[in-house]
């Protein structure tokens, strides 16, 4: 009896000790779990990682800042300009090499105003700027601002003097020459049948309205336009020549104040620009006068609004100023000096004549 007693409790601690054991795998079971899903999460995180680093710009990516001032923003024709200007900077030249951070700002046509832009852009250690300046008079001194701060400088629209494009080697003028602008009017006026004498009385008599005196692209529309005339023989008369500042508002009270005064006797409208050619065609209209018919009128840039009228006849030409032309080589032009390449001085996007 006491060796069965002996044998059944045996028996019971072996059961004891196999529970044991069996608890024993079960929890190394559940610690083996534990790690799988650690070890997954670990995966998990590096792909969430590998994820984040192809969003990062490539190690060997630069950003350059381009500071640009425009003389004014609610200018027409530099509105198509700078837009097309920041656009081909942000869309066509950025690329995984290298990033154009742009920053456009509105000389509000003040001199002082413009001129402490760009002392802004140096102190914030811009790598080119672009200067559509307010008076070309102010160039030497924007010139000799980039130059101690060692800061390339592309001048836009307005032509400085060769004698300011000539005080530093980083410094380039990207434009039109506005003598062939003026002359491409005064060919539109030639080339119709009369010449521009409606009257027929052996002379053409103008009204000229001046974008600014002061601006050379204004001095030589103003000069080549009647000299595209003259030097075809044909005899002129300067009724009115008076300052629009490139505004459509002034345009139309200037040609208005003129009809009034001299009325029949205006045979031709030469404006500066389309601006003031649009404000000169509101004039025309309300004085019961018809373009084509008892008057002409011409302007500079084509905008979408005058090209329309000129299909129309109620504007006899324009000459294309090529802003698309112009916005992508002062671009090019700009990145030319941030790589330290030599620039050329005048870099010139030809005009193209409008008629109908």
């Amino acid at each position: 009896m006491k060796k069965f007693l002996a044998l059944l409790l045996s028996l019971a601690l072996m059961a004891t000790l196999l529970v044991g054991c069996g608890g024993g795998e079960k929890e190394t079971g559940k610690t083996g779990d534990t790690k799988k899903v650690e070890d997954t999460k670990k995966d998990d995180t590096k792909k969430d990682d590998a994820k984040k680093d192809d969003t990062k710009e490539p190690a060997n990516s630069k950003t350059v800042k381009v500071g640009i001032t425009i003389y004014k923003f609610d200018d027409n024709f530099m509105t198509l300009y700078r837009e097309e200007l920041e656009r081909y900077f942000k869309e066509e030249l950025s690329n995984d090499e290298v990033t154009y951070e742009v920053t456009v700002v509105d000389g509000k046509n003040d001199q002082a105003e413009q001129t402490n832009q760009i002392q802004t852009f140096i102190a914030d250690k811009y790598d080119v700027i672009i200067a559509n300046l307010v008076q070309s008079s102010a160039a030497s001194t924007v010139v000799n601002l980039c130059k101690d701060a060692d800061i390339p400088v592309i001048f836009i629209n307005r032509e400085p003097t060769a004698e300011d494009l000539d005080l530093w080697d980083k410094v380039a003028y990207v434009g039109a020459d506005a003598r062939q602008s003026g002359t491409m009017q005064g060919e539109i006026i030639y080339d119709l049948e009369n010449h521009g004498d409606l009257n027929g009385d052996g002379k053409v008599s103008y009204v000229m309205v001046i974008g600014d005196p002061e601006n050379v692209d204004a001095q030589y529309r103003t000069e080549f336009s009647i000299k595209a005339l003259t030097d075809k023989g044909i005899e002129v008369e300067e009724l009115v020549a008076q300052r629009g500042d490139w505004d459509q508002a002034k345009g139309q009270e200037i040609v208005a104040a003129a009809l009034t005064q001299y009325g029949d006797q205006i045979e031709v409208v030469f404006c500066n620009n389309d601006a003031m050619a649009l404000g000169a065609r509101q004039a025309i209209e309300a004085a019961d006068r018809k373009v084509g018919e008892n008057i002409y009128l011409v302007g500079v840039d084509a905008l979408e609004e005058v090209v329309s009228y000129v299909k129309s006849g109620d504007i006899t030409g324009t000459v294309l100023n090529d802003h698309i032309g112009q916005a992508h080589t002062a671009a090019d032009v700009a990145v030319k000096a941030v790589n330290g390449e030599q620039l050329e001085k005048n870099y010139t996007v030809d005009y193209v004549k409008v008629t109908k």
